[in-house]
């Protein structure tokens, strides 16, 4: 049985540099959910086009689903402080580009570029956790790791809200211009620290024998993600044209394609991108469905409730972050306590997709019952169980998929599960947007019973995925208790 291979110069505790990395994660998670707020702002200071302001929030989430396995096993192979203080430093660069972007091909290209950077630094996380904790100390890490996850998400709205207010906005257009560019500001002070702690505080590291990256299964990889990717981000704004339905049925060949490539290699004794081993591994083949589905309905949730709390009820952007508040605390103390209760195993995370359940359907009888006299308080309740059975169900889930990649699979694992987040997000995001819109017809703003009544339509389907997430749970092998000897100095 193999052990982590150990990182240059360990240091007797992990947290300090753990609380590093989070950082680079939480930033890498803001700046998907900050320009949501942002978007009217910037289309009405750039002059941009719908279809501009879709890619500037759309091309962010399209290089990063696209370069995080890469992005993992350059980490394996020349460093994962390397990759991640890297990526950080070009993710700062980015967002000054961002932020100083004179028009939207500009700020396009910018968002494209921190894409690429974040999915540089954030599977580093990952697997940094996997090298620097002890296996007794794993659930709670990866407990932080999910409460940064789960408030990067509020945060990111409430954020924006705070610095595009009313009581802000005249400040930060006075020192950047634009009251938007301050979004992208905030990155450049946290960014720059962060590089300079993780250059002092964080022990480098990289997998056993690690050889050169599988350029063949790199290309063929992104050609199946951008396929697969690219239509589920764009294809509701644009009425899922032909075009889409071609790329989502191309993406299964490409991968079809890979996976032949990816055995090719590993006969040949080479190091492939993803070993198909891994894959085949039913632990791991499980878990990754399960972080599939689990996203797939995170993502929309916070999308569906987004738009019925600001297009339905009326809420400007900074009140709807506030809203979210509850579910955050919620997400928040059930992650850590989730990670207090690795002990009971596989029913932590049972619980959590029971009560994930139980708020969706708490939330669909609230609406029902409130009709047009809905208000946006009245949705706590629900949200506040969402975030319990999230906090209780995603940080046990990232522990107990990885726990099953072996030493050398850390950076390759790692990768595979970053993108199975994105692209179940995008997955939810697409279907139950879809569902949504279709719900709501074409119901004028804050026609709060169609609003009402499209939100009890999509909810349905988080339940359904909620749902099958439990009926999924008996196919992960029982999870136990890790155990190792507590580290020198501790």
């Amino acid at each position: 049985m193999g052990v982590s291979p150990a990182p240059d110069a360990a240091p007797s505790s992990p947290w300090p540099a753990l609380a590093i990395v989070l950082v680079g994660a939480f930033m890498a998670v803001l700046d998907t959910f900050i320009v949501l707020v942002a978007a009217p702002a910037i289309q009405a200071d750039l002059h941009a086009s719908a279809a501009d302001i879709q890619l500037i929030m759309a091309g962010y989430q399209l290089t990063y689903a696209l370069a995080l396995i890469t992005g993992a096993r350059l980490g394996d192979r020349y460093g994962r402080r390397r990759l991640f203080v890297l990526g950080m430093t070009l993710f700062t660069l980015a967002s000054v580009g961002c932020a100083m972007a004179p028009g939207p091909g500009g700020l396009i290209a910018a968002r494209l570029v921190q894409g690429l950077t974040a999915a540089a630094m954030f599977p580093q996380v990952f697997a940094m956790i996997q090298v620097l904790v002890p296996a007794a100390q794993r659930p709670k890490a990866f407990g932080a790791l999910g409460a940064v996850i789960g408030l990067a998400t509020v945060v990111g709205q409430l954020l924006g809200g705070v610095l595009l207010s009313a009581g802000l906005a005249p400040l930060s257009a006075e020192l950047f211009g634009s009251a938007w560019r301050s979004i992208f500001w905030v990155n450049v002070p946290i960014g720059l620290a962060t590089v300079a702690l993780a250059l002092v505080r964080v022990p480098e590291s990289r997998a056993p024998e690690a050889r050169r990256l599988d350029l063949p299964g790199a290309v063929v990889l992104t050609v199946a993600l951008f396929l697969l990717v690219v239509p589920l981000v764009e294809g509701r704004a644009y009425g899922w044209p032909l075009w889409t339905w071609l790329s989502l049925a191309g993406s299964a060949l490409a991968f079809a394609a890979f996976g032949l490539v990816e055995r090719r290699v590993a006969a040949s004794g080479g190091a492939p991108l993803v070993h198909p081993g891994l894959l085949r591994r039913r632990p791991f083949a499980v878990g990754a469905t399960l972080v599939v589905v689990a996203y797939a309905g995170i993502n929309s949730f916070f999308l569906i409730l987004s738009l019925t709390l600001q297009d339905g009820l009326g809420l400007d952007a900074l009140g709807a972050g506030l809203l979210y508040t509850p579910l955050a605390v919620a997400f928040f103390v059930a992650s850590v306590a989730a990670g207090r209760l690795a002990g009971f195993g596989r029913r932590v995370l049972q619980a959590g997709a029971l009560t994930g359940g139980l708020g969706y359907a708490v939330t669909i009888v609230l609406v029902a019952v409130a009709g047009t006299g809905l208000t946006a308080w009245a949705l706590t309740p629900g949200l506040v169980l969402v975030g319990v059975g999230n906090g209780l169900l995603v940080t046990p889930l990232l522990n107990a998929v990885l726990g099953h990649a072996g030493p050398t699979e850390v950076g390759m694992a790692s990768g595979v599960l970053s993108t199975c987040q994105q692209v179940g997000g995008a997955v939810g995001v697409a279907v139950v947007g879809v569902l949504y819109y279709s719900a709501l017809g074409g119901a004028a703003r804050h026609d709060v019973g169609a609003y009402g009544h499209a939100l009890i339509s999509a909810v349905a389907v988080n339940l359904a995925l909620a749902a099958a997430i439990s009926a999924l749970l008996p196919l992960l092998p029982r999870i136990t208790a890790p155990r190792s000897p507590a580290p020198a100095g501790n």
